[in-house]
């Protein structure tokens, strides 16, 4: 069964097949082979992978996005980076990874960070002398923040599948990280601006306009805040501080920026409706193809196996980035999550590796898939977005992508980056 679980989901995925549909085809398609149990089991565990209450977190932290965004948020929190930074030599660069940084800290959805922001950013840098190319590579890897600071649907979906963290945990341990690819974004702009000669023209902000726009972005910066509060004091659980969230975002838009129109408010529903729909059938599609590999022993094969080999912890991490590099290019961060953490995370326990530590590799790991050629989810969608060619876009990648593989091994490498700050919080 195992074995015809992964030749089916290999062909199916090269086919073309949705990820989707190749998880649920090839778990009926092994269970039919093996014979020993009926195909209603695959349907059984589809119902089983969604019926979670944590799991309910994912459509109310979407929609909250989506009020955010129709209430004009991303225009706030544009004016609000672009005031420290815009006047100085590659300072729109510098805003566009400040503007995403904070819209992360919302959406928790990289793609919606490079179609949102990313995109409004590429158009400024653009008239602003930017060559169009390196602002859309800039925002799509900008855009990598999304799953990794808190809220993130990522790491929601992770704690589902290593009983071990929760999903405050990893909401906190996402900090670091992701300040350390801005940093490392950053270090990058200042290098190619300075090599390009990147200059702005606008003049600084005066203090009045700088504290008008920040007064402006305190209700919407308000909205990270009491996530992340209220989850720290036990205020509310993560799946009813998405709730939360959904009112926070729909009262902002309403009434303090006044920007959210009644009649808007049914294409918002109707497009977090949509985008919830395809995680959820992923998760659900998921749920039968770890069945499989739970009832045949795989896991605890494998587990075993590279006990055996007497691999050192970071050893293991490093055969683990390897796997997740390869594995990322072809699949999705989500479905990635789902096949792989519920076979490597028992074994990183067993090595004694901290679980919130692990989660953060394979979190980071799985998301830089989307910028990696020639799969990368995030460069189709910023292509469409700022009207880039994918030849334009990956020619100004190699930068981005060493800067993002430096943080991805100071991660692994120091664990404290990402257990240092859940832990101390008591987590």
């Amino acid at each position: 069964m195992a074995l015809t679980l992964f030749v089916c989901i290999v062909l199916l995925m090269v086919l073309g097949v949705p990820v989707a549909f190749a998880l649920a085809i090839s778990s009926a398609v092994a269970i039919l082979v093996g014979g020993k149990y009926p195909q209603l089991v695959v349907f059984k565990e589809m119902f089983t992978g969604i019926d979670s209450f944590p799991l309910m977190a994912v459509p109310f932290f979407i929609f909250a996005a989506e009020l955010m965004s129709g209430g004009a948020l991303t225009h706030v929190l544009l004016r609000f980076a672009a005031q420290f930074v815009g006047h100085l030599r590659g300072g729109l660069g510098y805003a566009n990874v400040g503007s995403s940084m904070l819209f992360s800290g919302i959406s928790g959805s990289a793609l919606a960070d490079a179609a949102g922001p990313g995109a409004m950013m590429v158009k400024m840098m653009q008239k602003a002398g930017y060559d169009r190319p390196y602002a859309a590579a800039l925002s799509a890897n900008a855009a990598i923040m999304g799953p990794i600071i808190p809220p993130s649907i990522s790491m929601i979906i992770y704690a589902l599948q290593d009983e071990n963290v929760s999903v405050g945990g990893l909401f906190i341990a996402g900090f670091i990280p992701g300040l350390l690819i801005a940093a490392a974004l950053c270090v990058v702009n200042w290098y190619v601006s300075k090599k390009r000669d990147y200059r702005s023209t606008d003049a600084r902000p005066s203090g009045r306009e700088m504290l008008v726009n920040t007064i402006k972005a305190l209700p919407a910066l308000g909205l990270v805040v009491l996530i992340i509060v209220g989850i720290r004091f036990g205020i509310f659980t993560p799946t009813e501080a998405s709730v939360v969230a959904v009112v926070y975002a729909f009262v902002c838009g309403k009434w303090v920026y006044r920007t959210l129109r009644w009649d808007a408010i049914p294409a918002l529903t109707s497009r977090s409706a949509l985008l919830t729909a395809s995680v959820l059938l992923v998760m659900a599609a998921s749920q039968p193809f770890a069945w499989i590999l739970t009832v045949e022993g795989i896991p605890q094969y494998l587990s075993e196996l590279i006990i055996s080999w007497e691999l050192s912890p970071i050893m293991f991490l490093i055969a683990v980035n390897v796997l997740l590099l390869l594995f990322g290019i072809f699949m999705e961060p989500l479905p990635g999550i789902m096949i792989l953490v519920p076979i490597l995370a028992p074994i990183a326990n067993a090595l004694g590796i901290d679980p919130i530590q692990f989660a953060m590799v394979v979190v980071v790991n799985l998301t830089l898939g989307m910028i990696t050629p020639p799969v990368g989810g995030l460069l189709f969608v910023t292509c469409v977005a700022t009207k880039t060619t994918l030849s334009e876009l990956n020619k100004e990648l190699p930068l981005f992508l060493l800067a993002q593989f430096v943080v991805l091994m100071l991660l692994t490498f120091i664990p404290a980056l990402s257990t240092w700050l859940p832990h101390t919080l008591g987590f």
